[in-house]
């Protein structure tokens, strides 16, 4: 079990979000906080509401009712590259990865909200933009040491067994230096070895970088090693949220959610 650790002040906020498509609602008055330096689960049956919400915090999605606040101040309307220059990377349940691009280059593409030389310089690759090359690809073999994936770095992605492509996903949400880094389901598919490969990445990305982390997981073990706190969604309303033991004693919870099987 997790000893109870301390946390800053609350580094996002969603307040009373209402999303709706057509006549369908996806989200219900959803309220809760992701606080600095923590690891945040989002869990529910297929269904509850859990990608939506990502959706929202990422920008993808923008609700018909309720806000979204980031570091103290009320977002409007940001599109998903404005969410991304604030700070917030996201990960996806499908990789979403440049196949024929290898591994560094798809690192390097994370690197993008960060390029600030225009293109004159990007096309002659002289002064600046050779500089900010240089930059930026330090960085991004900090990484590759980092998730040790050194042996795949000039490895087309889409030749790697699915846990190195999940792991290579992990990095280019990295090299985005992301304050609040969104993972939805990042052990979905992965045998017991990647899962605690990627178990292990997770919890020294948090400590090491001291980047705050949401994540969607079904794997209720990995969810209780690895989360802080825990939000429960069910049918697109909030169930429950708190600590992993709270959570999983809790008999509502236990009834939509721990008591069903999920294959």
């Amino acid at each position: 079990m997790m000893m109870q650790r301390q946390f800053g002040e609350a580094m996002l906020e969603v307040k009373n979000i209402s999303l709706s498509f057509g006549g369908v609602k996806a989200l219900t008055d959803i309220s809760f906080d992701i606080l600095e330096g923590e690891i945040r689960a989002i869990i529910g049956p297929n269904g509850a509401g859990k990608s939506s919400v990502l959706n929202v915090i990422s920008g993808f999605y923008h609700p018909q009712e309720g806000e979204v606040w980031f570091r103290g101040k009320k977002r409007m309307g940001l599109k998903p590259h404005e969410v991304a220059k604030q700070g917030i990377a996201r990960t996806f349940q499908n990789i979403a990865l440049f196949k024929g691009m290898s591994t560094l280059d798809n690192l390097m593409t994370g690197r993008i909200t960060h390029m600030k030389t225009n293109l004159f310089w990007q096309m002659l690759w002289k002064g600046p933009a050779e500089r900010e090359e240089i930059e930026h690809r330090e960085k991004v073999e900090r990484i590759i040491d980092f998730l040790e994936i050194q042996s795949i770095r000039k490895t087309p992605v889409g030749r790697l067994p699915y846990g190195l492509q999940k792991r290579v996903e992990l990095g280019r949400a990295l090299a985005a230096d992301s304050k609040l880094l969104l993972l939805d389901e990042p052990m979905a598919g992965m045998n017991l070895e990647e899962k605690e490969d990627m178990s292990r990445f997770i919890l020294d990305v948090n400590d090491e970088f001291g980047t705050t982390i949401a994540l969607i997981e079904h794997d209720m073990g990995v969810v209780m090693d690895l989360s802080d706190r825990v939000v429960v969604l069910d049918y697109g309303r909030k169930l429950a949220d708190g600590t992993p033991d709270a959570v999983r004693s809790d008999q509502s919870v236990i009834d939509a959610y721990l008591g069903v099987s999920h294959d």
